[in-house]
């Protein structure tokens, strides 16, 4: 059942990404188990020493945990949840921002944007 990926850039960060994402989303909460390596290897269609690899980067993240002979789970510290969240949004704020400052776009123009988009969200 293997997923999409992007080519230009690692699959291990792409599924990093996404599990950030989940848990921004509330789909993955504080102290969740997260699926065994091979579980979400077979999910995501990934060879497992990906899997591997993506939970020792949650792990340097400080956003998920392995408890030895138990799993991987999601950490319990609510501080570094938000941290995660407001870092992803900051990041998706500055990356939008450079896109329409190359594409010409005053601030002003931008803002406006924003707010129309908002509205009609």
């Amino acid at each position: 059942m293997g997923q999409d990926f992007n080519t230009n850039q690692p699959i291990y960060l792409q599924i990093v990404q996404r599990l950030c994402r989940q848990i921004i989303r509330g789909e993955l909460g504080a102290g969740d188990k997260l699926p065994s390596v091979r579980e979400l290897a077979v999910q995501m269609g990934v060879n497992p020493n990906t899997v591997q690899r993506v939970y020792s980067e949650l792990e340097k993240l400080e956003v998920a945990e392995t408890r030895r002979g138990l799993g991987t789970f999601i950490t319990e510290k609510e501080s570094r949840l938000q941290q995660l969240r407001d870092e992803l949004m900051t990041e998706q704020i500055n990356s939008f921002v450079t896109d329409m400052k190359e594409m010409g776009f005053t601030a002003s123009e931008i803002v406006e944007g924003v707010r129309k988009a908002l509205e009609n969200a």
